[in-house]
Protein backbone atom coordinates (compact mmCIF):
# COMPACT_ATOMS: atom_id res chain seq x y z
CA UNK A 1 0.00 0.00 0.00
CA UNK A 2 1.38 3.46 -1.32
CA UNK A 3 1.40 5.87 1.96
CA UNK A 4 -1.00 9.10 1.52
CA UNK A 5 1.64 12.02 2.07
CA UNK A 6 -0.16 15.09 1.23
CA UNK A 7 -3.96 16.30 0.97
CA UNK A 8 -5.68 19.12 0.77
CA UNK A 9 -7.36 20.58 3.70
CA UNK A 10 -9.29 23.54 5.78
CA UNK A 11 -8.30 24.30 9.06
CA UNK A 12 -11.11 25.69 10.50
CA UNK A 13 -12.29 26.30 14.34
CA UNK A 14 -16.32 25.16 15.15
CA UNK A 15 -17.76 25.91 18.27
CA UNK A 16 -15.24 25.60 20.97
CA UNK A 17 -12.85 22.93 18.73
CA UNK A 18 -10.65 23.19 16.19
CA UNK A 19 -9.46 20.74 13.39
CA UNK A 20 -8.87 19.85 10.17
CA UNK A 21 -12.10 19.84 7.40
CA UNK A 22 -11.07 17.44 4.57
CA UNK A 23 -13.64 16.30 1.53
CA UNK A 24 -14.07 12.21 1.89
CA UNK A 25 -12.30 12.53 -1.85
CA UNK A 26 -9.49 14.01 -0.67
CA UNK A 27 -8.44 10.98 2.09
CA UNK A 28 -7.25 7.42 1.41
CA UNK A 29 -10.69 5.26 1.03
CA UNK A 30 -8.91 2.67 2.82
CA UNK A 31 -9.82 3.02 6.79
CA UNK A 32 -6.44 2.13 7.85
CA UNK A 33 -4.77 4.12 5.25
CA UNK A 34 -6.75 6.92 6.17
CA UNK A 35 -6.46 6.82 9.68
CA UNK A 36 -2.35 6.43 9.80
CA UNK A 37 -2.71 9.33 7.25
CA UNK A 38 -4.08 11.95 10.46
CA UNK A 39 -2.11 10.47 12.72
CA UNK A 40 0.68 11.88 11.18
CA UNK A 41 -1.16 15.06 9.98
CA UNK A 42 -2.41 15.52 13.59
CA UNK A 43 1.61 14.41 15.01
CA UNK A 44 0.40 11.44 17.21
CA UNK A 45 0.99 9.74 19.13
CA UNK A 46 2.57 12.56 21.11
CA UNK A 47 1.89 14.25 24.37
CA UNK A 48 2.65 17.63 22.41
CA UNK A 49 2.11 16.57 19.07
CA UNK A 50 5.13 18.71 18.00
CA UNK A 51 5.81 16.91 14.79
CA UNK A 52 2.13 17.74 13.50
CA UNK A 53 -0.63 20.08 13.00
CA UNK A 54 -2.38 19.30 16.51
CA UNK A 55 -2.62 20.97 19.53
CA UNK A 56 -1.44 18.93 22.17
CA UNK A 57 -5.37 18.68 23.37
CA UNK A 58 -8.15 16.58 22.20
CA UNK A 59 -10.48 20.31 21.80
CA UNK A 60 -7.68 20.57 18.65
CA UNK A 61 -6.96 17.31 17.43
CA UNK A 62 -10.07 16.77 15.46
CA UNK A 63 -10.93 16.15 11.87
CA UNK A 64 -14.62 16.88 9.72
CA UNK A 65 -15.31 14.41 6.62
CA UNK A 66 -17.33 15.86 4.20
CA UNK A 67 -18.78 14.43 1.45
CA UNK A 68 -21.81 15.51 -0.91
CA UNK A 69 -24.96 13.07 0.27
CA UNK A 70 -27.10 10.57 -1.99
CA UNK A 71 -29.95 10.93 0.74
CA UNK A 72 -33.12 12.61 -0.07
CA UNK A 73 -33.68 16.04 1.64
CA UNK A 74 -29.48 16.33 2.94
CA UNK A 75 -27.29 18.12 1.20
CA UNK A 76 -24.19 16.57 2.85
CA UNK A 77 -22.95 13.54 5.01
CA UNK A 78 -20.65 14.47 7.70
CA UNK A 79 -17.99 11.66 9.15
CA UNK A 80 -16.62 12.99 12.65
CA UNK A 81 -12.95 11.43 13.76
CA UNK A 82 -11.39 11.96 17.33
CA UNK A 83 -7.37 11.97 16.36
CA UNK A 84 -6.00 11.13 20.25
CA UNK A 85 -3.42 13.30 21.43
CA UNK A 86 -1.02 10.36 22.86
CA UNK A 87 -2.37 7.16 21.47
CA UNK A 88 -2.11 6.10 17.77
CA UNK A 89 -6.12 5.92 17.87
CA UNK A 90 -8.42 7.73 15.71
CA UNK A 91 -11.72 7.27 16.72
CA UNK A 92 -15.78 7.44 15.00
CA UNK A 93 -17.56 6.49 18.61
CA UNK A 94 -18.82 9.61 18.91
CA UNK A 95 -20.35 12.63 17.29
CA UNK A 96 -19.44 16.31 17.77
CA UNK A 97 -21.44 19.41 17.63
CA UNK A 98 -18.69 21.40 17.91
CA UNK A 99 -16.88 20.86 15.04
CA UNK A 100 -20.53 20.52 13.44
CA UNK A 101 -20.45 24.30 13.63
CA UNK A 102 -17.56 24.07 10.47
CA UNK A 103 -19.40 21.65 8.35
CA UNK A 104 -21.58 24.54 6.33
CA UNK A 105 -19.40 27.06 5.45
CA UNK A 106 -16.73 24.18 4.79
CA UNK A 107 -19.68 22.64 2.18
CA UNK A 108 -19.99 26.34 0.85
CA UNK A 109 -16.78 27.04 0.12
CA UNK A 110 -15.74 23.52 -1.53
CA UNK A 111 -18.94 24.37 -3.72
CA UNK A 112 -20.80 21.38 -2.44
CA UNK A 113 -23.68 23.56 -1.44
CA UNK A 114 -24.48 26.37 -3.55
CA UNK A 115 -24.81 29.50 -1.33
CA UNK A 116 -27.95 31.94 -1.37
CA UNK A 117 -27.78 35.47 -1.15
CA UNK A 118 -28.78 36.59 2.59
CA UNK A 119 -27.92 32.96 4.85
CA UNK A 120 -27.84 29.63 3.35
CA UNK A 121 -29.52 26.13 5.11
CA UNK A 122 -27.53 23.08 5.11
CA UNK A 123 -28.75 20.11 5.96
CA UNK A 124 -26.06 17.83 7.35
CA UNK A 125 -26.53 13.94 8.20
CA UNK A 126 -24.39 12.75 11.12
CA UNK A 127 -22.38 9.74 9.97
CA UNK A 128 -21.86 9.29 13.65
CA UNK A 129 -25.44 9.29 15.03
CA UNK A 130 -27.78 8.91 12.12
CA UNK A 131 -29.03 12.00 12.69
CA UNK A 132 -29.65 15.10 10.76
CA UNK A 133 -28.96 18.82 11.14
CA UNK A 134 -29.60 22.23 10.08
CA UNK A 135 -26.79 24.68 9.61
CA UNK A 136 -27.63 28.17 8.93
CA UNK A 137 -24.74 30.02 7.08
CA UNK A 138 -24.56 33.68 6.62
CA UNK A 139 -23.82 34.66 2.97
CA UNK A 140 -24.27 38.08 1.86
CA UNK A 141 -23.59 38.35 -1.82
CA UNK A 142 -23.25 34.62 -1.87
CA UNK A 143 -20.08 34.72 -0.03
CA UNK A 144 -19.46 32.66 3.57
CA UNK A 145 -19.35 35.54 6.28
CA UNK A 146 -17.17 34.70 9.01
CA UNK A 147 -17.19 37.84 11.54
CA UNK A 148 -20.12 39.18 13.10
CA UNK A 149 -21.99 39.76 17.20
CA UNK A 150 -22.69 36.20 18.15
CA UNK A 151 -20.49 35.02 21.16
CA UNK A 152 -19.87 31.58 22.64
CA UNK A 153 -18.40 30.62 25.91
CA UNK A 154 -15.19 28.97 25.21
CA UNK A 155 -13.72 31.50 22.56
CA UNK A 156 -12.72 35.02 22.51
CA UNK A 157 -14.42 37.50 20.67
CA UNK A 158 -17.46 37.17 18.42
CA UNK A 159 -17.89 36.05 14.92
CA UNK A 160 -20.94 35.11 12.97
CA UNK A 161 -24.04 33.38 14.52
CA UNK A 162 -24.63 29.61 13.18
CA UNK A 163 -28.06 28.30 14.09
CA UNK A 164 -27.41 24.61 14.55
CA UNK A 165 -31.24 23.08 14.14
CA UNK A 166 -31.48 19.67 15.20
CA UNK A 167 -34.12 17.24 13.54
CA UNK A 168 -35.66 14.37 14.43
CA UNK A 169 -34.22 14.72 17.99
CA UNK A 170 -38.13 14.34 20.42
CA UNK A 171 -38.31 11.13 21.73
CA UNK A 172 -34.66 9.99 19.77
CA UNK A 173 -34.47 7.44 23.21
CA UNK A 174 -37.58 7.18 25.11
CA UNK A 175 -39.93 7.15 22.02
CA UNK A 176 -41.40 10.57 23.11
CA UNK A 177 -40.33 14.35 23.63
CA UNK A 178 -42.43 13.35 26.85
CA UNK A 179 -42.46 9.95 27.29
CA UNK A 180 -45.13 9.83 29.90
CA UNK A 181 -47.55 11.93 28.16
CA UNK A 182 -47.30 14.26 31.59
CA UNK A 183 -45.81 17.92 31.55
CA UNK A 184 -44.34 16.75 35.22
CA UNK A 185 -44.54 13.41 37.49
CA UNK A 186 -44.05 13.25 40.80
CA UNK A 187 -40.93 10.83 41.89
CA UNK A 188 -39.94 9.88 45.38
CA UNK A 189 -42.00 12.97 46.63
CA UNK A 190 -39.93 15.35 43.52
CA UNK A 191 -41.76 16.90 41.00
CA UNK A 192 -40.08 16.10 37.55
CA UNK A 193 -40.29 16.70 33.98
CA UNK A 194 -39.16 13.28 32.09
CA UNK A 195 -38.08 14.46 28.87
CA UNK A 196 -36.38 13.52 25.75
CA UNK A 197 -35.29 16.31 22.87
CA UNK A 198 -32.34 14.47 21.59
CA UNK A 199 -30.92 13.33 25.11
CA UNK A 200 -33.24 11.87 28.02
CA UNK A 201 -33.32 14.34 30.59
CA UNK A 202 -35.36 14.31 34.84
CA UNK A 203 -35.54 18.06 35.23
CA UNK A 204 -36.21 19.20 38.39
CA UNK A 205 -36.18 22.15 40.44
CA UNK A 206 -32.44 22.60 42.65
CA UNK A 207 -34.38 23.54 45.43
CA UNK A 208 -36.76 20.52 45.43
CA UNK A 209 -33.72 18.19 46.38
CA UNK A 210 -31.91 20.73 48.89
CA UNK A 211 -29.32 23.37 46.51
CA UNK A 212 -30.20 26.31 45.50
CA UNK A 213 -28.87 24.92 42.12
CA UNK A 214 -25.79 27.95 42.10
CA UNK A 215 -22.98 25.74 43.22
CA UNK A 216 -20.09 24.98 41.69
CA UNK A 217 -19.26 21.43 40.61
CA UNK A 218 -16.75 20.47 43.30
CA UNK A 219 -19.71 21.07 45.80
CA UNK A 220 -22.40 19.03 44.60
CA UNK A 221 -19.34 15.95 43.29
CA UNK A 222 -18.92 16.32 47.20
CA UNK A 223 -22.86 16.37 48.02
CA UNK A 224 -22.93 12.29 48.65
CA UNK A 225 -26.62 13.34 49.95
CA UNK A 226 -27.51 14.63 47.38
CA UNK A 227 -26.22 12.41 44.69
CA UNK A 228 -27.42 9.34 46.76
CA UNK A 229 -31.51 10.97 46.05
CA UNK A 230 -31.72 11.95 42.95
CA UNK A 231 -29.92 8.79 41.69
CA UNK A 232 -33.14 6.94 43.01
CA UNK A 233 -34.88 9.23 41.32
CA UNK A 234 -32.73 8.25 38.26
CA UNK A 235 -33.22 4.65 38.65
CA UNK A 236 -37.10 5.19 39.68
CA UNK A 237 -38.01 6.71 36.26
CA UNK A 238 -35.89 4.73 33.89
CA UNK A 239 -38.95 2.02 33.04
CA UNK A 240 -41.00 5.08 32.95
CA UNK A 241 -38.99 6.51 30.33
CA UNK A 242 -38.84 3.65 28.06
CA UNK A 243 -35.01 3.01 28.74
CA UNK A 244 -35.72 -0.35 30.78
CA UNK A 245 -33.23 -0.45 33.83
CA UNK A 246 -30.59 2.36 33.60
CA UNK A 247 -28.44 1.49 37.21
CA UNK A 248 -25.47 0.77 34.33
CA UNK A 249 -26.69 3.13 31.41
CA UNK A 250 -25.20 7.04 31.45
CA UNK A 251 -28.94 8.14 30.66
CA UNK A 252 -31.00 9.81 31.80
CA UNK A 253 -29.11 12.79 32.75
CA UNK A 254 -30.29 14.81 35.82
CA UNK A 255 -30.62 18.11 35.41
CA UNK A 256 -31.55 21.05 38.59
CA UNK A 257 -32.77 23.84 37.32
CA UNK A 258 -33.09 27.39 38.93
CA UNK A 259 -33.72 31.16 38.35
CA UNK A 260 -31.17 32.64 36.19
CA UNK A 261 -28.60 34.78 37.99
CA UNK A 262 -27.04 36.53 34.55
CA UNK A 263 -29.41 37.38 32.50
CA UNK A 264 -30.37 33.96 30.50
CA UNK A 265 -33.11 31.88 30.89
CA UNK A 266 -32.25 29.14 32.82
CA UNK A 267 -29.60 28.02 35.49
CA UNK A 268 -28.78 24.56 35.44
CA UNK A 269 -26.59 21.95 37.60
CA UNK A 270 -26.14 18.71 35.41
CA UNK A 271 -25.46 15.27 36.46
CA UNK A 272 -24.12 12.69 33.51
CA UNK A 273 -25.60 11.15 35.44
CA UNK A 274 -23.20 10.32 38.11
CA UNK A 275 -20.92 12.96 38.52
CA UNK A 276 -21.71 16.58 38.10
CA UNK A 277 -20.71 18.39 34.42
CA UNK A 278 -18.64 21.33 34.20
CA UNK A 279 -20.93 22.63 31.64
CA UNK A 280 -23.80 20.97 29.60
CA UNK A 281 -23.80 18.75 26.32
CA UNK A 282 -25.27 19.92 23.39
CA UNK A 283 -28.29 17.94 23.14
CA UNK A 284 -29.10 18.18 26.81
CA UNK A 285 -29.09 21.84 26.95
CA UNK A 286 -32.05 21.65 24.04
CA UNK A 287 -34.01 19.25 26.79
CA UNK A 288 -33.51 21.63 29.01
CA UNK A 289 -34.37 24.50 27.23
CA UNK A 290 -37.61 22.82 25.60
CA UNK A 291 -38.58 21.79 29.39
CA UNK A 292 -38.81 25.52 30.23
CA UNK A 293 -41.24 25.91 27.60
CA UNK A 294 -43.99 23.11 28.73
CA UNK A 295 -46.82 25.00 30.89
CA UNK A 296 -46.85 23.72 34.16
CA UNK A 297 -43.18 21.88 34.20
CA UNK A 298 -41.03 23.24 37.15
CA UNK A 299 -38.61 24.35 34.85
CA UNK A 300 -40.82 26.38 33.36
CA UNK A 301 -41.33 27.47 36.92
CA UNK A 302 -38.19 29.01 37.27
CA UNK A 303 -37.05 30.28 33.49
CA UNK A 304 -37.04 33.71 32.11
CA UNK A 305 -38.90 33.40 28.31
CA UNK A 306 -38.19 35.78 26.05
CA UNK A 307 -41.46 36.21 23.79
CA UNK A 308 -42.34 35.46 20.46
CA UNK A 309 -42.35 32.24 18.06
CA UNK A 310 -38.08 32.09 18.04
CA UNK A 311 -36.80 32.08 20.80
CA UNK A 312 -33.40 32.31 22.16
CA UNK A 313 -32.78 30.71 25.63
CA UNK A 314 -29.38 30.93 27.10
CA UNK A 315 -29.04 28.27 29.90
CA UNK A 316 -26.55 29.47 32.46
CA UNK A 317 -23.84 26.54 33.86
CA UNK A 318 -20.85 26.24 35.93
CA UNK A 319 -18.08 27.71 33.22
CA UNK A 320 -20.90 30.00 31.05
CA UNK A 321 -23.67 29.52 29.46
CA UNK A 322 -25.01 27.24 25.92
CA UNK A 323 -27.49 29.49 24.03
CA UNK A 324 -30.14 27.41 22.48
CA UNK A 325 -32.44 28.77 19.60
CA UNK A 326 -36.10 27.29 19.72
CA UNK A 327 -38.89 27.60 17.23
CA UNK A 328 -42.06 27.47 18.28
CA UNK A 329 -46.06 26.92 16.30
CA UNK A 330 -48.94 29.05 16.91
CA UNK A 331 -49.76 26.32 19.94
CA UNK A 332 -46.78 26.63 21.54
CA UNK A 333 -45.17 23.38 20.32
CA UNK A 334 -41.31 23.34 19.84
CA UNK A 335 -40.64 22.32 16.15
CA UNK A 336 -37.13 22.43 16.08
CA UNK A 337 -34.33 23.43 18.79
CA UNK A 338 -30.87 24.94 17.70
CA UNK A 339 -27.67 25.86 19.30
CA UNK A 340 -25.85 28.96 18.49
CA UNK A 341 -22.37 28.11 17.61
CA UNK A 342 -19.84 30.17 15.31
CA UNK A 343 -17.07 29.06 13.30
CA UNK A 344 -14.18 30.81 11.60
CA UNK A 345 -11.96 29.80 9.00
CA UNK A 346 -7.90 29.68 9.79
CA UNK A 347 -6.44 28.24 7.08
CA UNK A 348 -6.68 26.50 3.64
CA UNK A 349 -3.78 25.00 1.50
CA UNK A 350 -2.79 21.30 2.12
CA UNK A 351 -1.28 19.22 4.75
CA UNK A 352 1.56 16.98 4.23
CA UNK A 353 2.50 13.45 6.51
Amino acid sequence: MTAHTQSRVMWMRGGTSKGGYFLAEDLPTDTAARDAFLLRVMGSPDPRQIDGMGGADPLTSKVGVVKKSEREGVDIDYLFLQVFVDQAIVSDAQNCGNILAGIGPFAIERGLVAAQDGETRVAIFMENTGQIAIATVQTPGGKVRYDGDAKIDGVPGSAAPIPLEFRDTAGSSCGALLPTGNAFDEVEDVRVTLIDNGMPCVVMKAQDVGVTGYEDRETLDNDTALKARIEKIRLAVGERMNLGDVKDKSVPKMMLVAPPRDGGAVTVRCFIPHRAHASIGVLGAVSVATACLIEGSPAAEVASIPNGNRKTLSVEHPTGETTCVMELDESGTVTSAAMLRTARKLMDGEVFA
